[in-house]
């Protein structure tokens, strides 16, 4: 399902030259992104999907750690989809790796990927830039197969972080539109059911991030 112009517009717009330093100013603070692509334990010959792909790094990395995997990414941003095709191509890894244009809030993985679900679904650090999060987390957990595991990786709440450094950090990212969501773990655990019956939350860093598995029933 495809995005409005204006979300479209505005997400290029902010992308549009961050996309050629992005992955080198982002590494110092997107901080557990590998060890959550550690933590996927994906399946022989299983799918991957990155909800909020961006330059394709974590897919990348995915693919690389998971070499029988096929792995799957979308993004609203345009731009930094040029960026992601291109990373994709010089790793020559266009045949394990596909990217598509989608908006997070509309997802639908049959529609975009011709897929029915995935066997793992990762989020990292992108509900913290997406105004309807929830709807975002709602469609993330429909992509999981029966037996599959959404996993996440954004900002906490910084609880236990200095005062004077949890303020200058939260002032800073908010130039970026960044906003970490509050109390995620009880968010998650809202959502549990029958269905998506178990959830393990990790708080990092002293709370500068967070790391959560949830897992879907057979």
């Amino acid at each position: 399902m495809q995005a409005t112009t204006n979300d479209t517009n505005r997400m290029d717009e902010m992308y549009r030259y961050q996309r050629y330093f992005y992955d080198v100013t982002r590494k110092a603070y997107l901080l557990g992104r590998d060890h959550m692509i550690s933590s996927l334990n994906t399946p022989e010959d299983g799918s991957v999907l990155e909800v909020g792909c961006g330059t394709a790094r974590n897919l990348i990395h995915t693919a690389q750690t998971f070499p029988t995997a096929k792995c799957f990414g979308f993004d609203l941003s345009e731009q930094m989809l040029i960026t992601a095709r291109n990373n994709v191509e010089k790793k020559s890894l266009s045949d394990r790796v596909i990217i598509a244009q989608a908006d997070a809030t509309k997802f639908d993985p049959v529609e975009t990927f011709g897929q029915n679900g995935f066997d793992r679904v990762f989020v990292a650090y992108s509900l913290c830039i997406i105004p309807d999060w929830e709807l975002a987390l709602d469609r993330s957990f429909r992509a999981v197969k029966p037996g599959g595991s959404l996993h996440l990786v954004d900002f906490g709440e910084q609880e236990r972080l200095p005062r004077l450094f949890r303020s200058t950090l939260r002032a800073w990212l908010r130039q970026f539109g960044v906003f970490p969501q509050k109390d995620m773990e009880a968010e998650l655990r809202q959502r549990l059911d029958n269905e998506y019956s178990e959830l393990e939350f990790a708080s990092l860093y002293r709370g500068y991030a967070y790391h959560a598995i949830i897992t879907r029933s057979m």
